[in-house]
């Protein structure tokens, strides 16, 4: 089941949070509970999918991309992701949370979220993000701009474009 208590906490917790500005990092601190692990007594990685939505809601909040999503009648989808996971959490583990913007291009923000578990990164998450309406897809700099934010993209690291020119090539819908 979806964590939407955990959600609402977080949302609450952070409701009065000192803004950030669109490539700011998001900082969250997090418990991995029984209900989080899988087959081999470690955190699932679909659920660590989900928990990273524990990051990014409050980080669209503080940045302002919630109040722009409701002022403009606009949805937010993910588009794609890419995680690679390195270290094991276990039931009770405490994590550390780092959620920010690195950039964006003409139909995509991407963000990258990572979990930290004393000092040591266990996993981290490339994902790109699109703002949507009735018909389809929002410019970014349309976002940008609703959201205040003026000037370009800052360069997105080679590995990220390296990863979208990757994803482009794939065959869709995939050959069956």
């Amino acid at each position: 089941m979806y964590p939407f208590v955990r959600l609402a906490k977080e949302m609450w917790k952070f409701r009065k949070a000192k803004p950030l500005g669109l490539t700011d990092a998001h900082v969250s601190h997090h418990i991995c509970w029984p209900w989080d692990l899988d087959f081999w007594v470690e955190l699932n990685n679909g659920r660590t999918l989900t928990l990273y939505d524990l990051g990014r809601t409050p980080l669209a909040m503080r940045t302002g991309m919630v109040t722009v999503l409701k002022r403009e009648k606009w949805g937010m989808t993910v588009a794609g992701n890419s995680v690679r996971y390195r270290r094991r959490i276990r039931a009770f583990h405490r994590v550390e949370m780092v959620s920010r913007v690195i950039g964006w291009d003409r139909r995509f923000i991407y963000m990258e979220q990572s979990m930290w578990r004393k000092g040591e990164c266990t996993n981290h998450m490339l994902l790109r993000s699109a703002f949507t309406d009735g018909n389809g897809i929002v410019d970014m700099a349309r976002v940008t701009a609703a959201a205040g934010h003026e000037g370009p993209s800052p360069d997105l690291p080679d590995w990220v474009t390296a990863w979208s020119a990757a994803d482009a090539e794939r065959p869709w819908p995939p050959v069956r």
